[in-house]
């Protein structure tokens, strides 16, 4: 009895040892489609690899944390990634190297607060007084905390565009030594989720896809979703683009093709995004 408990014990290690050997080079004789940039739409595009991988098995999508717009269209020229998420089109410059743009979703632009901010929505007049520090603190007397993102950034200039009056608070807020700033997606709604009072931006994709603890607040009374952006009711929103060389490998135009494939679209949609876009015609 016990040498056919050790016999089998044998067999078992050689078993999962020619297993492990047999994944770790199904894994390396696998393609890898490398997908990074705006952290704002990962999620979304996680769901989408994780659908496309069950029907192209000798394909694997790899999507790396938040790069941001820029870093994702920079790793994207350098050969470190094969699509790159951004939040922006491509700037002149950046087109000279053979690269296309792909703008294929918007989704709802939110404020967000920490779960316990004892207020459903904002006004454009709440929101200048906010950044501009004459209102300090929300409805229960809980101190209002900022959570900025860097100058450059999309979610800034969305803020800044909100009016005139924004604009000029935006300015008088990234002096305020007490603001926090996210230099990511996912830096921002983790300190949004953490810490009391916190007010912050994010998008409804980003919401969805991540299932974040936030408070998703109303804007000027309306509610953001995807009925609210299409008819024109909520009219903040981020446009989202998936930028790659204008001739991809097939592997890379077999993910593409399939992201705006009956399927894919769903998933799209399910995630927060408002889909009217497609790549019939920019890739060869």
């Amino acid at each position: 009895m016990t040498f056919y408990k050790r016999s089998m014990t044998t067999k078992s290690v050689l078993l999962f040892g020619v297993l492990g050997i047999f994944l770790h080079l199904h894994a390396q004789a696998a393609e890898i489609i490398k997908i990074g940039g705006s952290g704002t739409g990962l999620g979304t595009l996680k769901l989408l690899g994780e659908t496309f991988e069950k029907s192209h098995p000798g394909i694997k999508i790899q999507v790396f944390p938040s790069l941001g717009s820029t870093g994702g269209i920079e790793a994207l020229s350098k050969g470190g990634l094969d699509i790159a998420s951004s939040a922006r089109p491509l700037k002149p410059e950046e087109r000279t190297g053979g690269m296309v743009a792909i703008e294929y979703v918007k989704t709802p632009f939110v404020f967000v607060a920490h779960k316990d901010v004892r207020k459903d929505g904002l006004t454009t007049q709440e929101l200048e007084d906010i950044f501009q520090g004459k209102t300090m603190n929300w409805p229960d007397g809980s101190r209002v905390r900022l959570v900025l993102r860097p100058e450059t950034d999309t979610a800034t200039k969305i803020v800044k565009s909100i009016s005139p009056a924004m604009e000029q608070a935006m300015a008088v807020a990234r002096s305020n030594k007490s603001k926090i700033l996210a230099i990511t997606d996912q830096d921002c709604t983790k300190y949004v989720a953490n810490a009391r009072g916190t007010l912050g931006t994010s998008t409804l994709t980003q919401i969805i896809t991540e299932k974040s603890p936030l408070k998703s607040l109303d804007f000027n009374g309306v509610r953001p979703s995807i009925k609210s952006l299409s008819d024109g009711t909520y009219r903040l929103s981020t446009t989202l683009h998936l930028i790659t060389n204008s001739q991809p490998r097939p592997a890379v135009k077999q993910f593409l093709d399939f992201v705006f494939s009956n399927e894919g679209l769903k998933i799209m949609t399910k995630s927060g995004n408002l889909v009217s876009y497609s790549h019939k015609g920019i890739l060869r």
